[in-house]
């Protein structure tokens, strides 16, 4: 990450929402957040704390011990040797502050950014400090996308679009043959590497039953045989073999045979209507420019599938940001596992995957919209019709 750019943009939110400076904790790499902004920083034995205020350059406060481990950084560093000398120079960093931003959720709403232990949030709260979550600040500088980033994850979507439509020929060419989920995944990962992809983990390869598994990996033991008559659902994600590209993400459900059941034809139904909802919430929204939060897409879509009796049945959040990770930093459309009041700004990416699971079946359909400044654009195939593989 191009760090002036970085403490510009963190300097700029904090301006417009006065908030003095941001302090970030790490000890033995549970901050994520650090990171991702300056690398990975190996060696570092004690704990260490990066001040940036609103206005005057950064600071390091760490251990004598880590001498000579930040020159990376090319920031300040000012050393302590006890725990009371910590202290004592971190009142005296932040005795120009009053009102802070730390890796911290109340009520750990949000547990992406809920980094920083209870035991430091109080010992800085002794310090006569107002503690703010930094979850939009972290969204607002690390997580907006650049016009080469953004461009990575359009590759990607469109080899993985190719890829979903590739899977489901290949099902329809050795159906006969005893192609098991297994070797479907496995398919899938040989053009993964065909198309210069890297993942992290997966794909999924679910069908009947095993599909309302919503993480489900098939292996070399439980994998189903695949025959006319089944329902098949491929959830599969990557990024281009890039340090800085950005994962894209998507869904699709497909029946295997000719005549889908009148089930899966309404469950199918119901699950991309409440996808093209929450879709359609986003677009006004941005169209009227109103500020809408992760939260209120999920309700939009959760409510819609529930007022048709299947709420019970949708167990997961709406979405989830993309990144360099399949599961980023920024907002995620979740008002059910979480409650992320996070906005949704311009320059983030997003999936919007409603699903239904049923103990048959069960149907996901999973979409990524890119917020541009001009308003949200769908970067994947929309899947309007259940496939059929003959």
């Amino acid at each position: 990450m191009e760090i002036q750019k970085f403490l510009l943009q963190a300097r700029h939110y904090m301006a417009q929402n006065h908030i003095d400076g941001w302090l970030m904790y790490e000890y033995r790499h549970r901050n994520s957040i650090i990171e991702d902004i300056w690398g990975d920083i190996s060696n570092i034995t004690r704990p260490y704390w990066i001040w940036i205020p609103v206005q005057n350059e950064p600071i390091i406060l760490a251990s004598i011990v880590d001498q000579g481990r930040f020159d990376t950084f090319q920031i300040e560093c000012r050393w302590f040797s006890s725990q009371i000398e910590m202290k004592e120079q971190l009142q005296h960093i932040l005795s120009v502050a009053n009102k802070i931003s730390m890796e911290y959720s109340p009520d750990n709403n949000l547990p992406r950014i809920s980094i920083v232990d209870a035991g430091t949030i109080e010992l800085v709260r002794s310090l006569g400090l107002d503690i703010l979550s930094s979850a939009d600040l972290v969204q607002y500088s690390t997580q907006r996308w650049t016009n080469d980033q953004i461009a990575t994850h359009i590759t990607a979507a469109k080899c993985l679009d190719q890829i979903v439509h590739e899977a489901f020929d290949y099902v329809s060419m050795n159906i006969m043959s005893r192609l098991t989920e297994y070797d479907l995944a496995e398919f899938i990962r040989v053009r993964y590497d065909n198309y210069n992809l890297e993942y992290e983990d997966g794909p999924v390869v679910a069908l009947n039953e095993n599909s309302s598994y919503p993480h489900y990996e098939p292996s070399r033991i439980n994998s189903k045989v695949i025959k006319y008559g089944d329902w098949l659902l491929i959830d599969l994600w990557g990024r281009l073999k890039n340090i800085d590209s950005m994962y894209a993400d998507i869904t699709w459900t497909a029946f295997v045979g000719e005549n889908p059941s009148d089930k899966q034809q309404e469950i199918f139904s119901l699950v991309t209507g409440a996808r093209d909802k929450a879709l359609s919430y986003i677009t006004g929204s941005f169209e009227q420019k109103k500020v809408v939060r992760g939260w209120e897409v999920d309700r939009v879509a959760r409510e819609f599938i529930t007022s048709s009796g299947f709420g019970d049945n949708f167990g997961h959040r709406l979405g989830h940001s993309l990144g360099r990770h399949v599961h980023g930093n920024a907002v995620n459309l979740d008002s059910w596992e979480t409650f992320d009041t996070r906005e949704i700004v311009s320059n983030l990416a997003v999936t919007i995957e409603p699903g239904i699971y049923l103990p048959e079946f069960g149907i996901r359909s999973e979409i990524d919209v890119f917020i541009s400044e001009q308003g949200p654009q769908v970067t994947t195939e929309m899947q309007e019709h259940i496939v059929l593989i003959k």
